[in-house]
C-alpha cells in the first residue's frame, strides 16, 4: 500500500535527523510532504534539517532529545501529539560507531555505546508503543547495522548493540502485528556517512580500518534512506541494501559453522589489514 494511504496524516519522528542517514531519511520524507519531527541533541544540525526539509517541501518539527534519556522520549511524543493529534511512524536512528578488542574496551565506552546505540532504541519504543496501539496503528524502524549479524571481530561493543537492535525488532515485529504496527530494522554495510564524527577505540589501528572501509564504501545514505521508505511501505521487515551484506546474511544462516571458519581464517592471515592497506606493525 502507498505510504500517504496507508498513513494520510504523514507524521514521523527520526531520532538523530541532524546529520548522516537521520536527515537523509528525513529529506525523502519531505519529498513527500511529511510531517518531520527532528528529534536531535544538537539544536543548530537540527535547524539546518528542518531548513532542507522546508526546502524539499516537508514541515519541520525540531524536537530536542537526549535518546539517553526516557524523560525526553516522553516529551517528544508529548508535543507530537499535542501538534499533530498523533504518530504514524518512529525512526530509532540516533547512533555511533566504536571498535575495540573486547578486553580493552573501557567498560565506561561500554556504557556510553550500550546507551547510544540499544537503550535509546529500547527507550524510543517504550515509550511509543502505548500510543500506536490507541491509535490502532503505526510503524517503528529500528536502525542497527550489518555489524549486529556479522559480529566480525575487533568490534564488540558496537556489534553487541546492532545484535541487541535486530533482537529488540525481531520480537517486536511479531508481538506487535496484532496491534496493526509494523516494525522494519535497517542492517546496512558501510556506506557514506558521518558516524565517524563520534567513533571512539582505544587503538588508533582500528580507526584507521574504519576510514577505510568507509573511503571503500559505494552506497550513499539517500539510497539507504529511499531503501527504508520502501520497506515501511511494502511492511517488510529487514532492510540489507548492500549485496555483500545480504550475502553475510544468507551465509551465517545457512552455514553457520563455516562462515565463523572462514571468518576466522581471514582474521588469522590478516587479509582484511591488507585489503585496507592498514600497517598491522
Amino acid at each position: 500500500m502507498r505510504l500517504d494511504r496507508r498513513f494520510p496524516k504523514k507524521r514521523v519522528i527520526i531520532t538523530g535527523a541532524g546529520s548522516g542517514l537521520g536527515r537523509a531519511t528525513a529529506l525523502e520524507f519531505a519529498k513527500k510532504k511529511w510531517n518531520i519531527g527532528i528529534a536531535e541533541i544538537n539544536r543548530k544540525r537540527a535547524e539546518e534539517t528542518a531548513d532542507l526539509v522546508r526546502r524539499e517541501g516537508g514541515t519541520p518539527l525540531v524536537l530536542s532529545c537526549d535518546v539517553t534519556k526516557p524523560k525526553d522520549f516522553k516529551k517528544v511524543l508529548a508535543r507530537v501529539v499535542k501538534e499533530w493529534g498523533g504518530l504514524d511512524i518512529l525512526v530509532n536512528n540516533a547512533g555511533v560507531a566504536a571498535a575495540g578488542y573486547f578486553e580493552k574496551i573501557p567498560l565506561d565506552r561500554w556504557e556510553w555505546i550500550i546507551d547510544l546505540n540499544l537503550r535509546s532504541i529500547i527507550f524510543g519504543c517504550h515509550v511509543v508503543i502505548p500510543q500506536f496501539k490507541k491509535q490502532g496503528f503505526g510503524h517503528i524502524v529500528n536502525v542497527a547495522s550489518n555489524a549486529g549479524i556479522a559480529c566480525l571481530p575487533e568490534m564488540g561493543s558496537y556489534n553487541v548493540t546492532k545484535a541487541g537492535a535486530i533482537s529488540a525488532s525481531e520480537t517486536l515485529r511479531c508481538e506487535l502485528a496484532p496491534h496493526n504496527i509494523g516494525v522494519t530494522v535497517v542492517c546496512p554495510t558501510f556506506f557514506k556517512t558521518n558516524l565517524m564524527d563520534q567513533f571512539t577505540s582505544p587503538d588508533e589501528r582500528q580507526k584507521k580500518m574504519a576510514e577505510k572501509f568507509f573511503e571503500k564504501a559505494r552506497t550513499s545514505s539517500e539510497k539507504v534512506a529511499r531503501h527504508i521508505i520502501s520497506s515501511i511501505e511494502k511492511n517488510r521487515f529487514y532492510v540489507i541494501t548492500q549485496s555483500d551484506g545480504r550475502f553475510i546474511w544468507w551465509s551465517k544462516r545457512h552455514f553457520p559453522e563455516l562462515y565463523f571458519k572462514i571468518s576466522s581464517y581471514v582474521y588469522r592471515k590478516g587479509y582484511m589489514d591488507k585489503y585496507l592497506g592498514v600497517d598491522t606493525n
